[in-house]
This record gives C-alpha cells, sequence and structure tokens, in this order.
C-alpha cells in the first residue's frame, strides 16, 4: 500500500452570487505530499473518504458571509464550517478509518460525519459516529437515510408534528432525501399523504413507488392553493415544509384547526435577493396552528430512539430509500449545483473512486 499520495480536492473558488453555479468550484490536486498516517500522541484520525453527501445548506454556506449573515444565526454557523475561497467545502460523508490514534475508532472502522470533500482527511473524533458493520445496509445510507438525513425527516415528523393515525399530511419537496422519508413515515402511522415534486418522473416515484396516496407537479400547477384543495379536499393537519414562498402561503390557507408545520426548509427562498413575503401568515392565529422550525442537531439526543425506529422498517423492507448517486469526487461540483435546479431524483450522494 503506498504511503503518501497527492489529495485530491473540490475547493470554493469564490463566493457564488445568486444559484451556484459549477464555476464556483474548482477540483484541485494538492502541490504537498500527504502522509498516510497519524502521529503518535496526536488523537488524530486519518480516513479515505468514500461517500459525500449533497445537501441544500451548503448553497448558503458558498455565499459571502455578509448575504448569509442574516439567514443564519451565529448559533447555527458555530456547527458549521464556513466555506472559505480556496480551501476544501464539506459536508457529511462515510469514510474508512485508514489510521487512527484514537482509542476508540480503530483502523478499518467506517464512520460517517462533517469532512472536507476531499479523497482523504485528517479528522478528530467530535462529531464521529462508528458504523456498524453488522447492520446490512450499504455505506452510503450514513450521508441519509442513516444520519442526519433520517434523523431530521423523524424528528421533525415524530417529535414536531405528533401525528396521529388517520390525519392529512402535506409534503413539499416530497421526492427529495427527506421528503421521500417523511412521507413514508406517516404511511406508516396510517396518514393520508399527499406530495408535491418538480417533475412528472418524480411524481410517479411518489405514487409508483414511494406510496403516497396523491401527488402533483407544481410546475405545472397554475393555482397551488387549487391543487391542494383538489388533492386534500379535507384540509391539512399536518405540513411538512421545505419550500417555503408561494407554496407555504398556500398551504397557510389549507391547513386545519390546530395543525402542525414542521419548517425543515425552505429551498426556495435560500438563493434569491429577494425573498417572497408570506400574505396568509394571520391564519395561524384564528387556526390556532403550532408552526416550528428545526434542526438535525436539536435532536442529536434522540438519535438512538431514532435508529430503533428506522432499522426494523429497513430490515422488514417496509421503507423504501432512493439514491441518486454519481460516481468520483471530479463530478461532485456538477451533482451539488444540480441540486439546486432539482436535476436529482431521491438523495443526491457522491461516490469518490
Amino acid at each position: 500500500m503506498e504511503t503518501t499520495v497527492r489529495n485530491k480536492q473540490v475547493i470554493l473558488k469564490h463566493y457564488s452570487k445568486g444559484f451556484p453555479e459549477e464555476s464556483d468550484l474548482m477540483i484541485v490536486t494538492a502541490p504537498y505530499t500527504m502522509e498516510l498516517m497519524v502521529k503518535p500522541g496526536s488523537s488524530a484520525i486519518l480516513v479515505k473518504n468514500l461517500f459525500l453527501s449533497c445537501d441544500p445548506y451548503m448553497g448558503t454556506l458558498m455565499r459571502e458571509p455578509n448575504s448569509r449573515s442574516s439567514e443564519l444565526p451565529v448559533e447555527t454557523l458555530a456547527l458549521l464550517d464556513v466555506f472559505v475561497p480556496g480551501k476544501p467545502i464539506a459536508g457529511i460523508g462515510v469514510s474508512e478509518v485508514i489510521d487512527s490514534d484514537e482509542p476508540a475508532i480503530a483502523k478499518g472502522d467506517f464512520v460517517w460525519g462533517f469532512v472536507d470533500w476531499e479523497e482523504y482527511s485528517t479528522i478528530n473524533s467530535i462529531g464521529r459516529f462508528k458504523i456498524d458493520i453488522n447492520i446490512n445496509v450499504p455505506l452510503s445510507y450514513y450521508t441519509g437515510i442513516l444520519g442526519m438525513i433520517g434523523l431530521t425527516a423523524y424528528a421533525g415528523f415524530f417529535e414536531i408534528c405528533s401525528p396521529k393515525k388517520g390525519e392529512t399530511v402535506f409534503v413539499s419537496a416530497a421526492a427529495g432525501a427527506v421528503g421521500q422519508l417523511v412521507g413514508q413515515f406517516a404511511k406508516l402511522m396510517g396518514c393520508y399523504v399527499v406530495g408535491s415534486a418538480g417533475s412528472k418522473q418524480k411524481v410517479d416515484l411518489l405514487l409508483n413507488k414511494l406510496g403516497f396516496d396523491d401527488a402533483f407537479n407544481y410546475e405545472e400547477e397554475p393555482d397551488l392553493n387549487a391543487a391542494l384543495k383538489r388533492c386534500l379536499p379535507q384540509g391539512i393537519d399536518i405540513y411538512f415544509e421545505n419550500v417555503g414562498g408561494k407554496m407555504l402561503d398556500s398551504v397557510l390557507t389549507n391547513m386545519n384547526v390546530h395543525g402542525r408545520i414542521a419548517v425543515c426548509g425552505m429551498i426556495s427562498q435560500y438563493l434569491i435577493e429577494t425573498k417572497e413575503g408570506i400574505q396568509n401568515l394571520s391564519v395561524a392565529v384564528y387556526k390556532r396552528i403550532k408552526m416550528q422550525g428545526f434542526l438535525a442537531f436539536d435532536f442529536v439526543d434522540r438519535f438512538p430512539k431514532f435508529l430503533e425506529f428506522v432499522l426494523p422498517y429497513l430490515n422488514e423492507r417496509k421503507l423504501v430509500y432512493v439514491e441518486d448517486i454519481v460516481e468520483g469526487l471530479e463530478n461532485g461540483p456538477a451533482a451539488l449545483v444540480g441540486l439546486f435546479r432539482g436535476q436529482n431524483v431521491g438523495k443526491q450522494v457522491i461516490k469518490i473512486v
């Protein structure tokens, strides 16, 4: 086995303006060699990265700090490594341990957590989760359903929305990484589930593979309010919010009394300069609607409980998990940028080969 390498990385070339472009990122090979071992006494862990996750929040971190300061509070930024021009971008990754000076993590172990977008990384054990290889699932699942994505879906739906059998559930961006799981969790709880997505292919996926009761393509709906009334004439008890803007405004008028809204994301609003205003927020008052934003980090202590819930359903094949895997670190920028144009179907993942 080679003892040194020249590390390939995806770096932020310059801050993005508006929607990210491939030209904002650059593939580089480090000019220096990297030793494939850690120094004794360093408590460091050397890993080979195998899978990298593409997620919407990464687009916000590609913007100049002043332009996102009003969107991300200090306590949120502290949880994430802010992208810096000339440095690698970062996200959730699955890695194999090549060498370790950390007693709890040994050579040959597999771990998941935040890593730079590069072939090899030197990390520490903070925020690192060791993978149980006795669980017979693809390693890529730890970028999604068995990682922060799965916890996000679980916490938002169960901890915030407290679903009851027979309730109506609407999920926006329902064919995405989180949305596909929320919809299936809702079906497992005996709810009536409707999803929206941005293409016929994605709507077909929701109806024919993921088990949604109904779905619509928002790109083909001139009147979102009418689409919601058509698909959910009985109103909406639970809305899992991934989109924001006009979709949220239309949902508010269709919510039932004592409805719950888990605000997971607002992808339509992240990268536009002038945010769309919400006209129907007063509905939340007289319908007594609970509306709560959240981050997966808020519920890390629920992670064991989440695994106890989701693993039996996976093993029994009662959950379908759709991934969109692109091979090669050099194809990472196109995959990440495509996320903001709706090009992915399911969880977007980079496989480093």
